[in-house]
């Protein structure tokens, strides 16, 4: 029995990366994707059942990455945190923020496609619905602050979540513009200046 030729696995997704971020998802041709890779459309649909199954392996890595590192950061409950350690978690610690932005530049192109060239297929609302995420995860460190009286402001769900989407927006743009490394770093020292959570949320500074 004939081996299946992997080698023109890797082709069909840069070439596919490609398609992707210069269009967008609902432009970009599965014709053109297989001209630009060098391979036919049947080897092609052996691979993957049309262009959106395509697409969701082009970004299949950045999301489980994204997924594991919510996991890995919400794995301890706020209810098992020191008061300490509850007000710290929300200090805009540029050193922190900035391996967000190292991390997210490290999966550059799955990000962009995801932030920008999902319409159509199940990541559409990758934006709002990333937000929302993190938004139930932030809530828990909020809520129980505010149970233990580390903070003074009260806010609901629905505010954290308007607040957690400008927040977001400033990671997210400097990736649709295409800043570089450089530009992302001074950025960063911005985003820590324009959001001060202990400020915002009431936390005893000091």
């Amino acid at each position: 029995m004939a081996k299946p030729d992997t080698s023109i696995d890797p082709r069909i997704m840069d070439s596919a990366k490609e398609e992707f971020r210069t269009l967008g998802f609902e432009k970009a041709s599965l014709k053109s994707i297989c001209q630009r890779a060098g391979v036919t459309t049947g080897a092609l649909y052996k691979r993957y059942a049309g262009k959106e199954e395509l697409f969701r392996a082009v970004v299949a890595d950045t999301v489980a990455d994204l997924d594991a590192v919510y996991e890995e950061r919400t794995a301890v409950p706020a209810s098992a945190l020191s008061d300490e350690d509850l007000i710290r978690a929300w200090y805009m610690d540029e050193e922190y923020m900035l391996w967000w932005f190292r991390f997210l530049n490290e999966r550059r192109d799955g990000f962009v496609l995801l932030l920008t060239g999902a319409e159509g297929t199940a990541y559409a609302n990758f934006q709002h619905d990333w937000v929302g995420k993190m938004t139930e995860g932030t809530w828990t460190y909020y809520a129980e602050a505010r149970r233990r009286g580390l903070c003074t402001v009260d806010m609901t769900r629905e505010e954290l979540h308007v607040v957690l989407s400008a927040f977001w927006t400033t990671i997210y743009e400097p990736f649709i513009h295409d800043f570089t490394w450089p530009e992302i770093q001074r950025h960063c020292t911005l985003v820590c200046r324009l959001f001060d959570w202990y400020a915002a949320l009431g936390f005893p500074k000091g």
